[in-house]
């Protein structure tokens, strides 16, 4: 709902400050949860407006996150920076609900995201420490209209976003079939047990510090295009093995396997994606391109899960990962045909800010 103001809005202002207000204020939406609960004011109510707050937040505040990335490092070094921050946050995913099951055990839910706040707020007070300095090429009172429409011509008009976007919103549909089954499929298809599933989950960590620590070499070596398409057949072996695996003990390795290919895979296309719509677009874009992108490659996740839903009750949950796995591998065979992708063997350099940013002054609100 808010993604595309929000582009329009961060080309305007200082992002490091948007990324800092945003961890503040999903600090206090936290603690507000279990002081809700004290004082018996919580309910479902609350808690719907605490998950839009953190959407919003997320949306707006992601964002800005993705841009500071890129005034913190130069752009030849975007596919390390971003191997380095997956591989930063694969301690989060492996620690991280350990942690909360046991916080949750031993106190109770609302203590658990009492330390979640505190914790959002350490963040905040490291994020202060980081010094950046922004171009803001992009007139400061350009009307609304007229911004918005000049990034999603600025998207339109880059062969190498619109290929991206394709591609990412076509894995998305697959990603998303594939998460809203893999649980039922593993407990229900496969016969294992929570215990069981959540030894499991412990692959996404290793896929996870794997895929950060060879993806910046490979990407470096074969270039950012061969290492995002390996990214796609990666993941789709995972889901393919997963969707052939049998009941019990080699069920269960396989579904780790999955897992740690899935994560591992996934970092493959990220970094990849990340880093090569960020090095094409001239900063005073940043936002917009940023905000167009994400909006883009997520229209097909909503579908993509109710298929999956679909396809996994009427058909069998097998079904449904063999779909997403051939979806995957399917992206590789297109995306290795297309010679922008394939001959990819470093970051393109930005386009001229000037030729975009007059842009606006052409776009007249209808």
């Amino acid at each position: 709902l808010l993604s595309l103001p929000a582009g329009v809005w961060l080309d305007r202002v200082r992002k490091l400050p948007v990324y800092l207000s945003g961890e503040l204020a999903v600090a206090a939406v936290a603690a507000s949860v279990p002081l809700a609960w004290w004082l018996g004011w919580l309910s479902m109510p609350w808690l719907y407006a605490v998950g839009f707050v953190v959407g919003t937040v997320h949306t707006v505040a992601g964002s800005a996150a993705q841009i500071v990335l890129m005034q913190v490092v130069p752009r030849e070094r975007l596919v390390e920076a971003h191997a380095k921050n997956a591989l930063a946050s694969s301690g989060a995913e492996v620690a991280g609900p350990g942690l909360a099951g046991l916080l949750i055990k031993l106190f109770g839910a609302p203590v658990a995201l009492v330390v979640d706040a505190v914790l959002l707020v350490a963040s905040a007070g490291i994020l202060r420490g980081i010094h950046v300095t922004e171009r803001r090429d992009a007139p400061p009172r350009a009307q609304f209209w007229p911004a918005l429409v000049a990034g999603m011509r600025f998207v339109a008009g880059q062969r190498l976003l619109v290929t991206l976007a394709v591609l990412m919103g076509l894995w998305q549909m697959a990603h998303y079939a594939a998460i809203t089954v893999q649980i039922l499929f593993a407990t229900r298809t496969l016969g294992l047990s929570e215990q069981q599933v959540g030894l499991c989950y412990m692959g996404v960590g290793i896929g996870t510090i794997a895929g950060s620590v060879f993806g910046r070499r490979l990407s470096h070596r074969f270039g950012p295009g061969p290492c995002l398409v390996a990214g796609y057949a990666v993941v789709g072996a995972g889901w393919l093995l997963a969707a052939a695996a049998p009941a019990g003990v080699v069920g269960m390795a396989a579904f780790a396997a999955m897992m740690m290919l899935f994560a591992g895979g996934a970092v493959f296309i990220f970094i990849n994606f990340l880093a090569l719509r960020q090095a094409v677009t001239p900063e005073p874009l940043l936002g917009r391109m940023t905000s167009t992108m994400r909006w883009l490659t997520l229209l097909a996740a909503g579908p993509g899960a109710l298929f999956g839903g679909w396809l996994g009750e009427h058909v069998g949950l097998r079904a449904t990962l063999a779909f997403a796995g051939a979806t995957s591998l399917a992206l590789v065979l297109l995306a290795w045909r297309l010679p922008l992708i394939r001959g990819l063997r470093r970051l393109p350099e930005p386009e001229s800010p000037s030729d975009w940013l007059g842009m606006e002054a052409d776009v007249r609100p209808t």
